[in-house]
């Protein structure tokens, strides 16, 4: 998929159907892929959705040859909640995973990432470049200090585990002063430093989760096991001012190249 296509299009969902497409993108994935579930999950109608979305921005790519009247517009996804969202949710969602005190006691401008996802027909590299063009707009005129958000390994058994969490833990731990804690505490070094296989754990690492970590990102201490989403989470933290090079030219580029969101 060309980045130019002119058939894709980046905003922030508007409209009752952009939102609605967003949950059924959701839905396609995080349920029907993945096998997860949720008190406000809509079956019947294929939607995933739940409690925090009405305070969260939605970031939606959208394919214009897919039908908007039936919400399969929406192709990609981002979700997206500032300090101000979360004041009138009254928590971020990784709060109900996370003690996020390190964060708040910062001081500075935070934004939760969550529900990332992208149709099959367009996954490969663009698409989610595009939403992380428009990301990097949101970012930036908003003066984003802080991203951070929980992402997810497939399944609730840590023994399974083991290789990628250990390697997490050991090698991309935040600093104390950004280091999270999981609340129901799943411990991530269940293996010695030296018994690690980095390629075996690198290959066990989902792709997002791999995406923030070659852009300089952290995680905090401890997993949490999502047991309804039938996943394993870990809470990723990305310091702007401590981005890699990398990051700093994806977010430059977005800045320049997209419309603003």
């Amino acid at each position: 998929m060309d980045p130019s296509d002119p058939h894709l299009s980046l905003r922030l969902a508007v409209t009752d159907a952009d939102r609605r497409g967003a949950e059924r993108l959701r839905y396609r994935v995080f349920v029907e892929e993945l096998g997860g579930d949720g008190a406000l999950v809509d079956h019947a109608a294929r939607l995933e959705r739940d409690r925090f979305d009405p305070f969260f921005d939605h970031l939606i790519l959208v394919d214009d040859r897919r039908d908007a009247a039936t919400c399969d517009h929406v192709v990609g996804v981002y979700r997206l909640m500032t300090d101000a969202g979360a004041a009138r949710a009254g928590q971020f969602y990784s709060e109900d995973e996370y003690d996020l005190a390190p964060l708040r006691a910062s001081g500075r401008r935070l934004l939760e990432l969550g529900r990332s996802c992208v149709h099959p027909d367009h996954r490969g590299g663009a698409a989610l470049f595009l939403l992380w063009s428009g990301l990097a707009d949101y970012v930036i005129e908003r003066e984003i200090e802080i991203l951070f958000g929980v992402a997810s390994f497939h399944g609730t058994d840590p023994a399974a585990l083991a290789m990628p969490l250990s390697y997490l833990h050991h090698h991309h731990l935040a600093p104390p002063e950004l280091r999270v804690r999981s609340r129901v505490f799943q411990p991530m070094d269940l293996l010695p430093a030296q018994d690690i296989d980095r390629l075996a754990a690198l290959q066990a690492i989902p792709p997002l989760i791999k995406a923030y970590l070659r852009l300089g990102g952290v995680v905090g201490e401890g997993a949490f096991i999502d047991r309804p989403f039938n996943t394993t989470d870990v809470c990723l933290i990305m310091d702007t001012a401590h981005m890699n090079a990398r990051a700093r030219e994806i977010y430059a580029r977005g800045a320049r190249s997209r419309p603003r969101a």
